[in-house]
């Protein structure tokens, strides 16, 4: 079978660092921390009492406010994000078949907000069943795209991964799999999450997963640096409309980039802690490079997963090095998350649009936040500290990795006819 070429023809964001895919991109290069203290609860009894949370987002601009309140927040993020997505490629203005389109869409948790409301709400009664009838459908991680489904009417696969911090990469390799293999001319996928909850905050907080640095929440958040503490948790949502290049061509789309090359694996390790000499992070960057047929070489940008957790950077920069050798030294490197945090299951759809701009602009984004050398880690390596820098990007690699042990890599690369 001959595989068919796949391109990105919109993208669409929800982010701590603006609500739409050109704030969020500025944002970035900006250097913008999105950190700040939580607004969504009393977060004053909480060791993390800060975190990346979407700012002036009215849910009632997007979504009638009946329909809103049958959904999770997390489904508000992913209907905002996938209709910025539609409108930026055209899509719905011209004529396709609705059965040959997808959707695909991650989630590492889904309706956290909503589960946690429910039980409270029983635990505080006598005793008696008392559920909101749209609980269990505003919960379960499916319930986005099943909604993105019924609003535009696409009737093609319809599907959710979750896979942990690596959900919404998952999903886009999931598009590109049925895409290259004729099963769908378009599909609609990403992800979001929307866990800045006291349940999201406390369980990452018992686990001492998060930073605690309460006094400076913009800069907590710092990937490589030896002081680093944890990661700062975010929210919010990303879309992508990826489209058969035969598709696209024929009907005259901007195309942003193309999606080469995927690769997922499992550390079969621990299920929290990564492989302590980076093997299936490597292997998944190795993997998604045989999978676009390229060469090490041909990589000029890697957006790391880099979550600024003292036992996840060094392994992530270890299997850099193991796989690209000389060549590691002479790419650019930067975490988008020390300026948007960690958006779990969402994580991988900004970070895929923050890989794809830097191809399309010639500006690799910052890692925000470096004060301090870590000696565990290479510093010869170019992490991108604290300033934008320019570059004509060919290619760039995105890298998410997940509790459990899930790795996924996509490979977007400049598009050339």
């Amino acid at each position: 079978m001959e595989l068919k070429r796949v391109v990105v023809t919109g993208i669409g964001a929800v982010t701590p660092l603006g609500n739409a895919a050109p704030s969020f991109w500025q944002n970035l290069i900006a250097g913008t921390p999105g950190a700040a203290p939580i607004t969504r609860f009393d977060a004053s009894k909480f060791r993390t009492r800060f975190a990346c949370e979407v700012k002036n987002f009215k849910v009632e601009d997007h979504i009638d406010r009946k329909e809103a309140r049958r959904m999770d927040i997390f489904t508000h993020y992913a209907l905002v994000s996938v209709d910025e997505a539609l409108r930026d490629s055209g899509l719905l203005e011209q004529s396709y078949r609705p059965e040959r389109v997808g959707t695909i869409w991650g989630a590492g948790i889904g309706g956290l907000r909503t589960f946690q409301e429910e039980v409270a709400d029983f635990a505080k009664g006598d005793g008696t069943p008392r559920f909101n009838p749209f609980f269990i459908p505003k919960m379960i991680a499916d319930s986005a795209s099943g909604q993105i489904s019924i609003k535009y009417g696409f009737k093609g696969i319809n599907l959710v991964t979750v896979s942990a911090c690596a959900s919404s990469s998952n999903s886009i390799m999931e598009a590109l799999l049925y895409l290259r293999t004729g099963k769908l001319d378009v599909c609609v996928t990403g992800g979001s999450e929307a866990a800045v909850t006291e349940a999201g905050i406390g369980g990452f907080n018992a686990m001492k997963a998060l930073s605690e640095r309460n006094d400076s929440p913009e800069t907590a958040s710092r990937p490589y640096d030896k002081n680093r503490d944890g990661f700062v948790l975010g929210e919010g949502g990303g879309a992508l409309v990826l489209e058969t290049l035969e598709h696209a061509t024929a009907r005259g789309a901007k195309i942003y980039a193309e999606l080469v090359g995927a690769g997922s694996s499992s550390d079969a390790y621990h299920i929290t802690a990564p492989h302590p000499e980076g093997e299936g992070a490597m292997h998944s960057m190795k993997w998604a490079l045989e999978d676009a047929g390229m060469g090490v070489d041909e990589i000029d940008y890697i957006n790391t997963h880099g979550t600024s957790t003292p036992i996840g950077d060094p392994q992530e920069v270890k299997a850099i090095a193991a796989l690209f050798g000389e060549h590691a030294y002479k790419l650019n490197i930067s975490s988008t998350k020390s300026m948007h945090g960690h958006l779990l299951g969402g994580t991988g759809a900004v970070e895929a649009i923050a890989s794809i701009m830097a191809i399309k602009e010639g500006i690799v984004p910052p890692t925000i936040n470096h004060f301090t050398d870590d000696e565990e880690i290479d510093n010869r390596l170019n992490f991108t500290y604290n300033k934008a820098q320019q570059r004509t990007v060919r290619a760039s690699l995105s890298n998410t990795f997940g509790f459990g042990g899930h790795n996924c890599t996509l490979i977007f690369r400049k598009f050339e006819r």
